[in-house]
């Protein structure tokens, strides 16, 4: 299992949120993602940031059973990696759209929702298929 705490450069998260019991806790392993970390694209810096008070802390409980002798090991391993991937990635894209959506009301929103939703139906029926493999980075 992975937990992915989701936190702007402050201290974690206090507690274990999933209520999960201590025999399960112990095999859970703790994945701390920081989406404003700049330094690995462009190597100038963290971006500023109040360390004083954390602004997100988003959970994600994550199991994996994959049951075949000889590739449960490796199979479960990559799959919490892409997971972790997939997680970093809709949390980055959140926050760069945070602009788009921070101010809009809750009926602007689902409308929001609905042209998003319009437009990827079109996408599926016309276009090729698009998105993430496994293994990029």
């Amino acid at each position: 299992m992975l937990c992915f705490p989701l936190a702007d450069g402050s201290p974690p998260c206090p507690g274990q949120v999933h209520g999960l019991d201590t025999e399960t806790w112990k095999d859970v392993e703790v994945v701390h993602i920081d989406i404003a970390d700049r330094t690995q694209v462009s190597k100038e810096g963290e971006l500023a940031r109040n360390k004083e008070s954390p602004h997100t802390c988003a959970y994600k409980l994550v199991t994996v059973n994959f049951r075949w002798w000889g590739l449960q090991g490796r199979m479960e391993q990559f799959i919490h990696k892409q997971e972790q991937r997939l997680f970093t990635d809709f949390n980055r894209q959140l926050f760069c759209w945070l602009d788009k959506w921070v101010d809009l009301s809750m009926d602007e929103i689902r409308c929001m929702e609905e042209e998003t939703q319009k437009e990827l139906d079109e996408m599926r029926q016309k276009g090729a298929v698009r998105g993430m493999a496994a293994g990029d980075e």
